[in-house]
C-alpha cells in the first residue's frame, strides 16, 4: 500500500495490526489515489520578424552624343583689282537639333509572397502514472 492512502473510521489510523479484531468490527474507508495526465498545448512566442521593403538609389551618368543641323552662307567677295584679295564671310544658322529627353519606366522585379505557415510535428511525451490498489492478505496466505 503507498504512503498517500487514506484510511477513515480507524481509531487514530492505525494501520499497522489490521488483523486486529477491533479493526475488523468497524467499517474502514481505504481511498484510493490514481494519477491521470492531463495534456494542453499553449502558443509561446518563439521568434519576431518584422517586414519592410528597402529603397536603394544609384546615381548613373550617360554621355549621349547629339547632332545639329546648321544652314551656312558663305559669302565670298573678290575684289576686281585684286585676284588674290578674297574675303569670306560665313554665317551659320541653326535648323534643327536633337533634344535629349528621357523617362522612367517602372517594371516589375519579382512577387515576394510571404505568409505564415504551420507545420504539423508529433511529439512524444513519456511520464510514468501511479495508481493505488488495494491488497488484502488473510493468515492462510490467499490474497484478495
Amino acid at each position: 500500500m503507498a504512503n498517500n492512502s487514506f484510511i477513515t473510521n480507524t481509531p487514530n489510523n492505525d494501520t499497522k495490526n489490521t488483523s486486529d479484531n477491533k479493526l475488523l468490527n468497524k467499517d474502514i474507508i481505504i481511498k484510493l489515489k490514481k494519477e491521470e495526465l492531463n495534456i494542453t498545448k499553449e502558443w509561446i512566442k518563439t521568434g519576431d520578424v518584422k517586414i519592410h521593403k528597402e529603397r536603394f538609389i544609384e546615381e548613373k551618368h550617360f554621355i549621349i552624343p547629339i547632332t545639329h543641323e546648321e544652314l551656312v552662307i558663305e559669302k565670298k567677295s573678290f575684289n576686281s583689282s585684286d585676284s588674290n584679295n578674297v574675303s569670306s564671310e560665313i554665317v551659320h544658322i541653326p535648323l534643327t537639333t536633337e533634344k535629349v529627353e528621357f523617362t522612367k519606366e517602372k517594371f516589375f522585379l519579382e512577387d515576394v509572397s510571404i505568409y505564415k505557415e504551420q507545420i504539423k510535428d508529433i511529439k512524444q511525451i513519456e511520464t510514468i502514472l501511479k495508481e493505488e490498489k488495494i491488497k488484502i492478505k488473510t493468515p492462510d496466505s490467499f490474497e484478495i
